[in-house]
């Protein structure tokens, strides 16, 4: 999809989802023929005119200020991810050279002492199109089936998707699945030119119907923090928190950690899960390289 389709169908969907009524309009008794607000509605609440306004839904933000584009949150109602979302494609929609993104190194071995050091408490690494680049041994533990495929790095997303045993495993798969596709397509905007990710996103439209669905739908969510559901195949059920902090040393690099409520028989299925990995050999793909190692 080219930038200009993504600004389109992103304005024209969050358009559709907004009935006159939410947004303070008063309608006569005609028949609307589009759902929810027109377009010329739209340009009136962000105080811009109509035909400005078409321009951006034809798929050209070029030139639209930080002012404009928040004028335009507020009357679309974006939420906070929709509204970087939003700034992220106009930050794009200015020329830009095709070269591809720099990438960072493996994980950086300081990074994996950090994983290693969180005793008792699953741990891992990803990047932006959720490679699985650093674990440590309670994080291997307890995503045991993902690491049991042959792509490596393991993907979370494509394990997600394209894997039958996903949703026994995510208890809360199908939010999951959106979690993911909206990470991709943010990433998508700040990146376009990524050709991994864009390999990624390809094979998953490719392969999985239920992927293209929930792409076509542009779901756009923070998944930063919040409680994760999972169907151990040693432990039974687990309910963890898990927050996922960004490196700052490392752009595109994020640490997701899992806890468990002190006392909860989620707490004890994580003791169980600890003495299990204790058993269990290393998993030598899945921990970090040396600093000179091709990512």
């Amino acid at each position: 999809m080219s930038h200009k389709d993504e600004v389109r169908d992103f304005l024209a969907s969050r358009r559709s989802r907004i009935t006159p009524a939410q947004a303070g309009i008063t309608v006569s008794g005609r028949t609307r023929r589009v759902p929810g607000l027109r377009r010329e509605e739209v340009a009136t609440l962000a105080g811009v005119s109509v035909d400005y306004y078409v321009r951006f839904e034809r798929g050209d933000l070029s030139g639209a200020s930080d002012a404009v584009l928040e004028s335009l949150s507020r009357a679309l109602q974006l939420e906070d991810a929709e509204r970087e979302y939003l700034f992220e494609l106009a930050r794009k929609a200015a020329p830009q050279p095709r070269s591809r993104r720099s990438r960072p190194p493996q994980v950086r071995a300081a990074v994996q002492s950090v994983l290693d050091g969180l005793e008792g408490t699953p741990a891992w690494v990803r990047n932006d199109r959720y490679d699985m680049l650093a674990t440590n041994s309670m994080a291997r533990a307890l995503h045991a089936p993902m690491l049991s495929g042959s792509h490596h790095p393991a993907n979370v997303a494509r394990f997600v998707y394209l894997d039958p045993r996903a949703p026994d495993f995510f208890v809360d798969w199908e939010y999951l699945a959106d979690d993911i596709a909206a990470v991709l397509r943010q990433e998508a905007a700040r990146h376009p030119y990524d050709k991994s990710l864009t390999e990624l996103i390809g094979e998953l439209s490719t392969r999985s119907e239920v992927f293209r669905q929930r792409w076509a739908a542009h779901i756009i969510r923070f998944h930063r923090s919040g409680v994760k559901k999972l169907r151990h195949p040693i432990v039974g059920e687990l309910e963890l928190n898990y927050e996922t902090m960004e490196l700052p040393g490392d752009p595109g690099i994020a640490m997701i950690v899992y806890t468990a409520v002190a006392g909860s028989p989620s707490a004890d299925a994580l003791k169980l899960l600890a003495s299990w990995a204790a058993t269990q050999v290393s998993e030598v793909p899945f921990r970090a390289s040396q600093p000179n190692d091709a990512h």
